[in-house]
């Protein structure tokens, strides 16, 4: 059984502004998720800038979202690392407290070999019994994992579910579906927003999404539409979040989304350092997309 389908968010992990984690507007944006149709909760995974956390700051946001949201919906807690030791130990403890599953990202800076991602992905599917996600962004990682490394490991390890592929590569993807048609042990999902549709239409069940962050209802609806089997109307809603889509990313992720949800009024405050505010042509882009889009802003 799938963890989830649908759009699950990648949440922002709010701040004051001293740059604390901000932990009753954890509980809040959980309230706001569930209430607007999105059908997971992803914490501290990209978006929610663990690599600027420590391990302990990192475990609390996780549990704050695992007790704010009272298993209505699924929470999967980003554990990835270069160090495979750090990410046995938050796997351990996402699982004692609750999670309902895991997000991996493959080691960033390390630039493992496909044998060693192997062994490392191995190594922590074996250290827990939650249900884990690969996640596959080599822009971010400086690695690749190729589709026949992500098999292997579905088959092997019986708690490797999943892989939110965020490559940006359609034909890596399509190779990914093919080699999963006789042996489905692995579900797909988006990890671009701007690729819901191809990847859906390849067999994908949903998103792992930033745009939710602003647009969760929406954005759980082009996904539903392609699990509806509604193709031509997932495609539409896809095409009508281009522009919004284009000015998330306009700026390294997650300092076009902070930016917005704080022109919203959800107040999430600022970004760590090395990330910063952003360029004053490009916010106003983000400002336009916004309006644009539909969404009421109070800043």
């Amino acid at each position: 059984m799938a963890l989830f389908k649908g759009a699950g968010v990648a949440m922002v992990t709010p701040m004051k502004e001293n740059e604390d984690i901000n932990f009753e507007k954890i509980e809040e944006l959980v309230e706001y998720h569930i209430a607007n149709g999105t059908d997971a909760l992803i914490v501290c995974g990209t978006t929610g800038e663990p690599s600027t956390q420590t391990v302990e700051e990192h475990m609390e946001a996780v549990g704050c979202a695992i007790q704010a949201a009272k298993k209505r919906i699924p929470v999967i807690a980003g554990c990835g690392s270069n160090n495979t030791r750090t990410s046995e130990y938050t796997s351990r403890k996402c699982q004692e407290m609750g999670a309902d599953g895991l997000l991996m990202v493959t080691p960033y800076y390390n630039k493992a070999t496909q044998k060693g991602l192997i062994e490392h992905f191995t190594r922590l599917a074996k250290g827990v019994d939650l249900p884990i996600i690969l996640y596959n962004v080599p822009g971010r990682t400086g690695v690749n994992m190729l589709p026949e490394t992500a098999v292997t490991l579905g088959k092997t390890c019986e708690n490797i579910v999943a892989i939110k592929e965020a490559s940006g590569n359609i034909s890596q993807i399509a190779k990914l579906a093919s080699l999963l048609q006789d042996d489905p042990c692995l579900d797909i999902y988006s990890g671009n927003d701007d690729q819901i549709a191809p990847i859906m239409a390849l067999g994908g069940i949903g998103v792992i999404s930033v745009l939710s962050n602003v647009a969760p209802q929406k954005t759980h609806d082009i996904a539903a539409a392609f699990l509806n089997g509604n193709m031509a109307e997932g495609a539409k809603l896809q095409l009508e979040a281009i522009e919004l889509i284009e000015a998330l990313f306009c700026e390294v992720n997650p300092i076009p989304v902070k930016t917005a949800m704080n022109m919203m009024g959800f107040e999430v405050g600022p970004l760590r350092s090395p990330l910063c505010t952003m360029d004053p042509k490009n916010e106003e882009r983000l400002r336009k997309a916004l309006i644009n889009y539909g969404i009421k802003l109070v800043k």
